[in-house]
């Protein structure tokens, strides 16, 4: 083991709920916005709205890869990458070829979400890219702490986060083989972190975290999903906020076997083979529809800019100069949509700053 290296990570360690809990201590802004988009996903969750998504969304992704220049095998290579990105095309359109061992129970609620990634082919300048940046460092690791997400920590800027998925492959230390942020955090740290050696399907992607699946999780995070235990250290009392994956006590490790029954949720016990449990990459290998629907609320809400870039009926160039875009049905509501919710963020943030100011918005 290199100094600039960590053992490979023995469970699925990943670092999500610690930045979510950081960000709800220090910001009102993200408190307001996380009420408003868990309000809009249980709308969804209810059947109070429904999805108007029929096409598939394929998301523009920026690979920041940040490596020590004494530690060559961070510096991950282009085959790497693309293997990650086929994993998570085939993961979020159920084309997986281990969705066949979903139990018999369980494989009418496997979710294709319609949801597909491709490496960015221009830059924010509208330059051509190939969607892989490569950042040299002196750290010789990172943490949750986001400083691989900007130059001046280290890391590399992150594109702007209402065009792009930015994802920053680096070594991480303790044990961590990633994390995201939920949707309504800052911009400027938009995006998941991997580590390089989960990462993908081949170059350093190690066993037991070698099928591209830490990254899946991690973007099912960014996509507003929660851990299916609830993260509430085996009490019971919480869950993902989804209806149709089964209540758990806790993380499953390794490569458990069906069923697995925790908090009385027999015959057929725990979900573990959903992507958002810690299992090994090899035992997990499924979306539910409630965890697609969840999607949708965030896709259609406070990440409707995705949908919106790709709902012009007619290319840029062949708009006459001066002439307004033509928008289909469902982008002028997902415009409606994002408009509404910029209020709504904005009236919660109001009431926020009058509770600790003690002024009302009257």
């Amino acid at each position: 083991m290199s100094e600039y290296g960590s053992p490979q990570p023995t469970r699925d360690l990943c670092g999500t709920m610690l930045v979510h809990r950081r960000l709800l201590n220090e910001s009102m802004t993200y408190r307001a916005r996380r009420a408003t988009i868990e309000n809009r996903a249980l709308q969804y969750e209810r059947g109070r709205r429904t999805s108007t998504r029929t096409d598939v969304v394929t998301l523009p992704v920026v690979v920041h890869v940040v490596h020590n220049p004494d530690a060559p095998e961070q510096n991950i290579g282009e085959e790497q990458i693309r293997s990650q990105i086929t994993v998570l095309n085939q993961d979020f359109r159920a084309a997986n070829p281990d969705v066949a061992n979903v139990p018999e129970v369980w494989k009418p609620l496997v979710a294709d979400t319609r949801i597909e990634f491709e490496l960015a082919t221009r830059d924010p300048n509208g330059e051509p890219t190939g969607g892989i940046l490569r950042v040299e460092t002196d750290k010789r690791g990172f943490t949750w702490d986001d400083a691989v997400k900007a130059g001046a920590t280290g890391g590399s800027d992150a594109w702007p986060s209402d065009q792009y998925l930015n994802v920053w492959v680096c070594q991480l230390g303790g044990g961590l083989l990633g994390y995201a942020q939920f949707p309504g955090g800052p911009p400027q740290t938009d995006g998941v972190v991997i580590l390089h050696s989960a990462f993908g399907t081949m170059g350093t992607a190690a066993a037991p975290f070698d099928g591209g699946r830490t990254t899946t999780h991690e973007v099912g995070h960014w996509l507003d999903l929660y851990h299916i235990w609830g993260d509430d250290d085996g009490a019971c009392t919480s869950d993902d906020k989804v209806a149709d994956t089964p209540n758990q006590g806790g993380a499953n490790v390794g490569t458990p076997t069906f069923p697995r029954v925790t908090c009385e949720n027999g015959p057929n016990g725990d979900m573990f083979m959903n992507y958002m449990d810690y299992t090994d990459d090899v035992a997990m290998f499924m979306f539910t529809q409630g965890q697609a629907r969840r999607m949708n609320a965030c896709l259609e809400g406070i990440r409707a800019s995705f949908l919106v870039a790709q709902g012009v009926r007619a290319p840029a160039a062949a708009v006459p100069a001066g002439a307004p875009y033509v928008l289909n049905g469902e982008v002028e509501r997902l415009l409606h949509d994002s408009e509404r919710l910029t209020t709504e963020i904005l009236n919660d943030i109001r009431s926020a700053l009058g509770l600790v100011t003690g002024r009302s918005n009257g």
